[in-house]
Order: structure tokens, then sequence, then C-alpha cells
């Protein structure tokens, strides 16, 4: 363990910067005194690289991606269709992806050094959560956190992915900011319910990527309806979703999906094995594929040879 864990460092929080986050120099500035922001770069071994948010937590986005249960669905979905998959969590104090994909122990290093990332179902996954005991809570600050993302984003194998998706943490912080600046994104996709406190949240992540200069692919709407199995019933538990609707008409960006909320994914999710593996014909499963196809679309993805 000792020979992956980052080394320790002093505890110095970042001084927050209230007025001006994305560190953008200000108009009369002198060009001498302008902060230089760090050059985006590719992620080595990766073709193409989708990031997925949530500015508020609980809204399942890593079902959509890997972290909670959406966006580990959305990865399957794409080694599903063909494409050489990885899935990066980010989130360093929350990771779930060891959970969400059945996987377990440490990675191991190959001859460069690098982390080597622990595979399943098809899709290669990186987490904070392979690199800290089980059940450790993660009480690092500032520089830690930033030095625990460096080597995730750079210091890992992927060894010619055609996409890598990455789970965002909640929130519109450090670890999006650091992405947003340091990492090339061919594109973002920001998840919400319908719930009004959600919605306004999401709207702080679509401005977040926008001011950052990171291409929007659009929304995705989690737990718009659930169906009652026993008599078929439609109920919007979280609203109607007309504030997201109304949020994406007024910032001119597109719902990309509307996910039904369903007590499988969970359950799926729960045991290791999400719905695009578990039941990969069924209708809840469908909403994935349907979105990963889309994606791909947009973003010009291609399988390698």
């Amino acid at each position: 363990m000792s020979s992956i864990i980052l080394p320790r460092l002093p505890a110095y929080g970042l001084r927050l910067q209230h007025e001006n986050p994305l560190g953008l120099p200000k108009s009369g500035t002198p060009p001498s005194l302008k902060r230089r922001l760090p050059d985006r770069s590719p992620i080595s071994g990766v073709a193409k690289v989708v990031a997925v948010s949530s500015a508020k937590g609980g809204v399942g986005k890593s079902t959509v991606a890997g972290k909670s249960e959406h966006i580990s669905n959305l990865s399957l979905a794409f080694a599903r269709q063909g494409y050489r998959t990885g899935i990066l969590d980010t989130d360093i104090f929350g990771p779930s992806i060891p959970t969400l994909f059945n996987l377990s122990g440490e990675p191991r290093l190959s001859q460069n050094n690098q982390l080597i990332p622990m595979s399943n179902y098809g899709v290669k996954t990186m987490s904070m959560g392979y690199l800290v005991p089980e059940g450790q809570a993660v009480a690092w600050r500032g520089l830690m956190v930033g030095r625990a993302l460096t080597q995730l984003l750079r210091d890992v194998a992927w060894d010619g992915l055609d996409v890598l998706v990455m789970d965002l943490p909640p929130g519109t912080g450090d670890i999006q900011l650091s992405i947003a600046q340091q990492v090339v994104v061919d594109g973002a996709v920001v998840v919400t319910t319908p719930h009004t406190l959600a919605v306004q949240d999401a709207v702080r992540g679509i401005q977040l990527f926008r001011k950052a200069n990171v291409p929007l692919l659009g929304v995705v709407q989690n737990m718009s309806v659930f169906c009652c199995p026993g008599c078929n019933k439609e109920t919007h538990i979280f609203g109607t979703g007309e504030g997201v609707a109304k949020a994406c008409a007024d910032l001119d960006t597109t719902l990309l999906a509307d996910i039904p909320l369903h007590p499988c994914i969970g359950d799926d999710a729960q045991r290791g094995k999400p719905t695009v593996v578990a039941e990969p014909e069924s209708g809840r499963a469908a909403a994935f594929l349907k979105l990963a196809e889309d994606i791909a679309a947009t973003i010009g993805l291609s399988a390698q040879k």
C-alpha cells in the first residue's frame, strides 16, 4: 500500500477566490500581472473524455456514469456498443466504483510506475477507493486533494481507450475547476432530478462548464417518473419535469435523456452488477444505451481498430 498511497503533505488549505474562481484575467489588468492558466492537455491513452457532473448530490449521477448508479450504466453502455471504455472516479472523498463494479484490492503498478486500472464487465476503472483502506475516511485538505487528483488524471495506464467517462463529485468546487482547466474534455453532461433545488444547482453546473469553455452536451433528467409495478400508475415523485425543460430552453441546451425512477436500477448497483449488465434487454437499460449512442454521435466517437 505504501507504494501507491500519496505522500503526506502539509495541510495547507486553498484560499477561496470568491470574485474570480476560474482565475480568468480581469479587464484592465496589466499583462504582466495576469494569472496564467494551466495548459489543457489530453489524458494519455484516451481518445475521448466525457465528464458527468451534478451540482447537487443525491441525483443518481453515478448510475449514469459510474460512481453511484447511472454513470456506471453509461460507461457499460459504451462498452456494450463496442467502444473500449474506462471510467475514472474523481470523487476523492466518496468513491463508489469498487462497489458498483464489484471490485476490491489494490491496483498494480506498471513498469513505468503507473497505476494499472482494475476491470470488470469489459470496463477499465480507477478510483481512490482502491488506494485507501476500505471504510477509512480521506481527511485531506487542498494540496493533498490536488495531488491525488493529479495522480488519477496523469498516472494511470489506460492503454488505448476510445472513451473515458469521468465521474465528477457533486458541486462546483476545486476538482471541477481543476479538471476544466487542465484536461481536454470532449463533452460534459449534467445530471439532475426534476426537483426544483436540484435544477437550480444543475444550472450552476452548466454555467461553470460554459465559463470554463468546456463543451456542454446536455442534461440528463433522472428519476423523472415512477411507474408502480403493481398497477402501472405513473407518479411524478420529484415533480413533472417542467423546471428541467424550462432550464434547458433558457440555457439553450439539450435534454439528452429522461430516465425513470426504477427500484431495480438501485438494486442492481448495490449488488455490483449495474442494470446494463444485469438486464441489458430491459426497458430501463435501453435509456442508457440510447444515451451512449447519442453522445457517441455528438462527440464523433469511433472504435479504434
